[in-house]
C-alpha cells in the first residue's frame, strides 16, 4: 500500500490505477478465517459472518478484524450465545431474535430512494423474511413487510397489490409449495426475488419442493435464490435497488 501511494504522490499512478490496486491486495488471515477486507471497496458492502459451524472465539476474532478495518458488521444464523459475547465487547451490537442476525454499525451508509418489500407466505416463513430484511436496512434501504399473505387465502395477497406496485423490488419468502412467488410475479411488473423455505411437511423435502416450483416460475421477472437464504435475497435486492 505504501509502494501505491508514493507512486501516486509522484504522479506514476493515476487515482483510479491506485483504486484498482487496492481492489487486489491480500486478505487478513488471522488463523481461522483470510478476512477479505477490500470487499466494500470492490463489491459496496463489507464481508458478512456466517456463524455456522464456527466456534464463538473464532466469530469474535473475525469481527475484531473487519473492526480494525472500519467496517460494518453483519453476522447470520447467530444464536443467543454468539449474541451475549459480542455485546460484552461491542454495546451497540443489535440483534433481530428473528433473523438470528447482529448488527454492529460503524460507517454512515447511503440510503437508497426505492422500497424493497418483503413479504410472507406463512408466519412460519417469518425468519428467513426477516433475515432478508436485515440485510437490506444495513446496506441503506428502507424495508418494508407483509407477513401471512399466502396463497391458501390469495384475497390477502390481492389486498397488497398496490403495495407490490410500488416498491422498488419485491422478496417473496414461501415454504410448502412455494406457489407464493408466481402470484405475486403475476401481479408486479417490479422484479421479484423467491425464497424458498425449509417449512413444511415430508413431501416439501425440506425445501426443495418451493424450491423447484419456484424454479418453474411461469411470471415473468422471478429469480431464486437457494433455501431459507434470506441473506443472499436481501443482499441481490439492494443491488437492484442501488
Amino acid at each position: 500500500m505504501k509502494k501505491l501511494l508514493q507512486d501516486y504522490k509522484a504522479g506514476k499512478r493515476s487515482l483510479k490505477e491506485v483504486l484498482n490496486a487496492l481492489q487486489k491486495l491480500p486478505y487478513h488471515n488471522v488463523g481461522c478465517a483470510k478476512i477479505d477486507t477490500h470487499r466494500t471497496m470492490r463489491k459496496g458492502f463489507p464481508e458478512t459472518v456466517f456463524c455456522q459451524g464456527k466456534t464463538t472465539k473464532q466469530i469474535l476474532k473475525i469481527i475484531s478484524s473487519l473492526m480494525d478495518n472500519h467496517q460494518n458488521i453483519l453476522v447470520t444464523k447467530a444464536n443467543k450465545a454468539v449474541y451475549a459475547a459480542v455485546k460484552k465487547i461491542y454495546p451497540d451490537a443489535k440483534y433481530n431474535h428473528l433473523a438470528k442476525t447482529i448488527a454492529i454499525q460503524r460507517e454512515p451508509v447511503k440510503r437508497k430512494k426505492g422500497t424493497i418489500l418483503v413479504v410472507t407466505a406463512g408466519t412460519s416463513d417469518i425468519p428467513v423474511a426477516e433475515e432478508a430484511a436485515a440485510t437490506a436496512e444495513l446496506m441503506g434501504n428502507h424495508v418494508e413487510t407483509i407477513y401471512d399473505v399466502g396463497v391458501a387465502g390469495v384475497h390477502r395477497v390481492l389486498d397488497v397489490r398496490e403495495k407490490l406496485r410500488t416498491a422498488s423490488v419485491v422478496i417473496v419468502v414461501a415454504g410448502m409449495e412455494g406457489a407464493l412467488a408466481s402470484v405475486v410475479g403475476g401481479l408486479t411488473s417490479k422484479p421479484v426475488i423467491a425464497v424458498p423455505t425449509s417449512v413444511g411437511y415430508g413431501a416439501s423435502f425440506k425445501g426443495v419442493a418451493p424450491l423447484l416450483t419456484m424454479l418453474n416460475c411461469c411470471a415473468e421477472g422471478v429469480v431464486v435464490v437457494n433455501i431459507d437464504n434470506g441473506f443472499g435475497a436481501g443482499y441481490f435486492a439492494s443491488l437492484i435497488n442501488r
